[in-house]
């Protein structure tokens, strides 16, 4: 009949589902679900009305690990490097700052042309007087963002919003060999709490600050302190916004992060970036050695990497304000640190913080 021959697949090969292809067809149509619920808690937030604490179970939570957030980290990545044509760098731009209300009188350089590609843009350096350091306070702001929590760490447990916590053992990891820090520890039959701090008199305190996708996205030392150990967690890239925070225990636990640690003046004094989706890129400017979103990783490990050498027998010295790193695209700062018993903090929860104001102070 000279009609072209059809072939077609069985029908059994055409709709045969691989696990993975249903994995992360579930988990991302799961995740947007869970984004719509936040937003619905956002709402009800700006009204007032008290929202009650869910916790995800066991499967919701391998559920949402399901989504190969560590791939999408790195895709998005590898797309922020690309530079974009000269004219169509104004109109993605201006979307992404009209998204985000990103103020832009406060950068470097306000001309949009100047920004070869969104990493660039991301990572914009701000006018020296946009973010005046505090000189009161003791303590001040390593970022721009919006406090989860803050206050006192007790039974070895924080909070990262209120009445969700984490494991203060698991965050940090095993306790750092004494060698390597500039102070001595409590004996090993202490809680870890107790193991931290220093100092008779002393508590530990905490304080989560998020940084949303249109925040400045360096963060600086927020103090005067040395620097003597880093420990990297690989791990998940889960989303760490207030709504998730709230919904997953231990989240920041989970995800991937760098744990800085040193000492102050009174004691104890750390500082954990944590990553999150699409911020598979922590960078610590003085740790070249440092590489955050690994292809492969083995669950559950970490690395240790020390600043107390043979030739640097103090470790890294920060001064407040300096620059410390910097982040693509949002995520969250944790401080935990030691310090005597009248320390207080002038926040709010929930209220939005600057680089370089005051945190807190004796």
């Amino acid at each position: 009949t000279e009609r072209k021959k059809f072939h077609t697949a069985p029908v059994g090969q055409v709709f045969r589902l691989r696990p993975f292809h249903v994995l992360v067809a579930t988990g991302g149509g799961y995740a947007g679900y869970r984004k719509y619920e936040d937003y619905k808690v956002e709402q009800l937030e700006k009204r007032g009305i008290e929202v009650p604490v869910k916790l995800a179970s066991e499967w919701e939570v391998a559920l949402y690990k399901s989504v190969p957030t560590r791939l999408l980290s790195r895709a998005w990545g590898r797309l922020n490097q690309v530079e974009l044509p000269t004219w169509l760098r104004k109109p993605v731009y201006s979307l992404y700052i009209w998204t985000f209300g990103v103020n832009m009188k406060e950068a470097a350089v306000e001309d949009l042309h100047h920004y070869r590609n969104l990493s660039e843009f991301f990572r914009r350096k701000l006018k020296p007087q946009a973010r005046p350091v505090c000189g009161v306070h003791s303590v001040i702001s390593p970022s721009d963002g919006k406090i989860l929590n803050f206050g006192q760490v007790k039974n070895c447990e924080v909070e990262q919003v209120k009445g969700v916590t984490y494991s203060l053992e698991s965050f940090l990891g095993p306790r750092i060999p004494t060698e390597e820090l500039h102070f001595s520890r409590a004996p090993a039959g202490h809680s870890f709490q107790q193991q931290l701090v220093t100092k008779e008199g002393n508590e530990l305190y905490h304080c989560v600050i998020y940084l949303a996708p249109g925040d400045y996205h360096c963060f600086h030392s927020p103090t005067d302190w040395t620097v003597s150990h880093r420990r990297h967690f690989p791990g998940s890239l889960m989303s760490v916004n207030p709504g998730v925070a709230r919904w997953i225990k231990e989240l920041f636990c989970h995800n991937e992060r760098v744990v800085l640690t040193g000492d102050w003046k009174h004691g104890f004094f750390s500082l954990t970036a944590v990553g999150a989706t699409n911020v598979g890129s922590i960078r610590i400017y003085f740790d070249q050695d440092l590489h955050t979103n690994s292809p492969s990783y083995s669950k559950g490990s970490y690395n240790d990497y020390s600043f107390i050498s043979n030739n640097n027998k103090e470790g890294i010295p920060m001064r407040k304000g300096e620059h410390l790193g910097e982040f693509n695209l949002g995520s969250t700062i944790v401080l935990i640190f030691e310090a005597p018993k009248d320390f207080r903090f002038n926040l709010k929860a929930g209220q939005k913080i600057r680089f370089g104001e005051a945190l807190g102070s004796l």
